[in-house]
């Protein structure tokens, strides 16, 4: 591609998708420490209750952009750069219960004594996991995309591509190759999630902000298949993209069948990244469910 692409505002690509911006301003940074890591997150505020968001593998808390900024009428939002990601810290310690115990902190850091939880893909794994150790902190939980049964062959491609990224000279790069690996994709939502993802070298050229090493999926795929027992004690919103390879209908149907207080919603033209693909489907699922 020719000349350099001009990634979008935060709120007029919101726009463009749909949302109803509540309140533009943009969110406060904060972080806090916890067993020698220092994880960020982003404070959206708001009025009503209090929500943790946990994006998936590979993303960070700016996934949680659009939604938002459309449901920051309806509750307290914060948003969080698991370890390894976004602007949080590298580890040598990415355990779904280190993850969780990171996800308690944050709340005790902001002083929130009961939350209900929104967790995509990984960040739903991770949520389960605080649902389960700390049942008393859990009000309720959304899960976007993930279920025992997903089938996470259908990433390999992406899972590639971003195992591959490095250093480049100039952010379109990264937006070409993407664009390559998924050609179906929107290049401004494209070039905004990249822009998240990269950062500045002292040299100039942009480098990944999240580390490189491989996650450990054999154990990530086994605490997947735990979910339903984390799942009993609370109401659980399944939440699938329509057009997602990862979740297939049948399998988020079982899920759903095996939670005591559980409901499953179809956000339609979306893939498995439901909240950046149709962001204003998903702010009416969780607006109806979390401030329930």
């Amino acid at each position: 591609m020719n000349g350099r692409t001009t990634v979008p505002s935060m709120t007029d690509l919101a726009a463009s998708l749909g949302v109803r911006i509540h309140d533009p301003a943009p969110p406060r940074d904060f972080s806090y420490t916890r067993a020698g890591c220092r994880s960020h997150g982003f404070d959206w505020g708001g009025t009503g209750p209090a929500v943790l968001l946990l994006h998936g593998g590979g993303l960070s808390a700016h996934t949680w952009d659009f939604v938002c900024l459309g449901l920051r009428g309806a509750a307290r939002l914060v948003a969080l750069d698991l370890r390894g990601h976004g602007d949080s810290d590298w580890s040598d310690d990415y355990r779904i219960a280190t993850m969780a115990a990171d996800a308690i902190a944050a709340a005790d850091h902001l002083g929130l004594d009961r939350v209900r939880l929104v967790g995509m893909s990984l960040g739903g794994v991770v949520a389960a996991h605080v649902a389960d150790a700390r049942p008393g902190r859990v009000e309720r939980l959304a899960l976007i995309d993930v279920a025992p049964g997903v089938d996470f062959e259908s990433t390999g491609r992406v899972r590639d591509f971003m195992a591959g990224l490095g250093p480049v000279d100039a952010l379109d790069a990264v937006i070409d190759a993407a664009l390559l690996v998924n050609p179906r994709a929107d290049r401004a939502r494209v070039a905004y999630r990249m822009r998240a993802l990269f950062r500045r070298a002292p040299g100039g050229e942009w480098v990944p902000k999240g580390d490189p090493r491989p996650p450990d999926f054999p154990a990530i795929l086994t605490a997947i298949e735990r979910l339903a027992a984390h799942l009993t004690g609370l109401p659980v919103l399944l939440v699938r993209g329509e057009r997602s390879r990862v979740l297939p209908q049948a399998t988020a149907e079982r899920l759903v069948a095996r939670i005591p207080d559980g409901e499953l919603v179809v956000v339609p033209d979306a893939g498995h990244n439901v909240q950046e693909d149709n962001p204003a489907a998903l702010i009416t699922a969780l607006r109806a469910f979390l401030t329930g």
